[in-house]
């Protein structure tokens, strides 16, 4: 007998045995979270990421929408202050992650969550929190292109990328704040004072591009990045280390949706041969969030009105 043939009575048990379930494993999730993390800003409940994330995606879509007919904004100092500002928080992001790793004598091949109070796992705790909120400021590399009206480079990559990062962190933040989470941050944070570095010198103006023939081999650096996340993830599960298996497996299906993101991109942008060189070349499907080629047109066209060859606004 089928569950439409049941009796009413019976559907509603059933009904109610799955909510009360869901209920019950939703409390337990809660009693298994980091407590130290537990009053944290940002940690207390979901809602105000999840809240953040959707006004981010709204933004992408109504952004777009509100500039169609105004002028772009020239953003040059502030791209400068950001980018860099973006360097020294990763720098921080990642000193404070080695050094706390380092002191607490963590393995760079299974290491277990510690929720104690241990000075060195505090440590290594709040500098994964600084990691998540680094990647909501991130948001911000969404909101500079579309107030430039560079709307190409907000690609579908550049959204998946931005979007999840910050989201699923806070899973991470709430539940495994330490342990093998370390790894794959500490790798990143690195990663991004090179990207940041990149995009904070292209904001400088063209003086500058004959020195950042570099760009590539950022792109190849984030492949390289998933493909050893992918087999750090995969040694922990051969060697059965003690963290969620079903962060293990997620993680590992992340890694390997960017890698397939990034290598189209890779061969879109440097292997397909392209009919023109228009200087807009994107860097890692989030462009360098420096001053384009059509920027630097503006600033010289304006520069025929103003001695100081600067766009208004700049």
């Amino acid at each position: 007998m089928g569950l439409l043939d049941s009796e009413p009575g019976s559907v509603l048990n059933v009904m109610s045995t799955a909510l009360n379930d869901t209920v019950e494993f939703y409390r337990w999730t809660w009693s298994i979270a980091d407590k130290r993390v537990e009053n944290w800003p940002l940690m207390q409940s979901p809602w105000p990421t999840l809240s953040i994330s959707t006004l981010y995606l709204l933004f992408v879509w109504l952004g777009p929408k509100w500039m169609k007919d105004r002028e772009p904004f020239q953003m040059r100092l502030v791209l400068i202050i950001y980018n860099f500002g973006m360097v020294l928080l990763n720098l921080f992001i990642f000193r404070e992650l080695f050094m706390g790793s380092y002191n607490a004598g963590y393995s760079y091949i299974c290491q277990s969550v510690d929720y104690s109070d241990n000075v060195n796992e505090v440590r290594i705790a709040a500098a994964l929190w600084w990691y998540f909120v680094s990647k909501g400021v991130e948001y911000l590399d969404t909101v500079f292109f579309i107030l430039r009206k560079k709307n190409n480079q907000v690609s579908f990559l550049h959204v998946y990328h931005h979007c999840t990062m910050f989201t699923l962190w806070w899973i991470g933040i709430k539940w495994v704040a330490g342990g093998q989470a370390f790894f794959g941050a500490q790798m990143n944070s690195f990663i991004h004072v090179i990207m940041y570095s990149y995009y904070g010198l292209t904001a400088f103006g063209p003086w500058i591009q004959k020195y950042l023939w570099w760009k590539r081999y950022l792109t190849m650096l984030q492949l390289v990045q998933f493909h050893v996340t992918i087999g750090h993830t995969a040694l922990s599960l051969y060697t059965d280390c003690p963290f969620p298996k079903w962060m293990h497996w997620a993680l590992i299906a992340y890694a390997i949706s960017f890698i397939f993101l990034f290598l189209n991109f890779y061969v879109r942008t440097y292997k397909e041969p392209r009919k023109s060189k228009t200087g807009k070349t994107a860097m890692n499907g989030i462009s360098a969030n420096g001053v384009s080629k059509s920027e630097k047109q503006l600033v010289i066209q304006n520069g025929k009105n103003q001695k100081n060859g600067k766009a208004k606004g700049e």
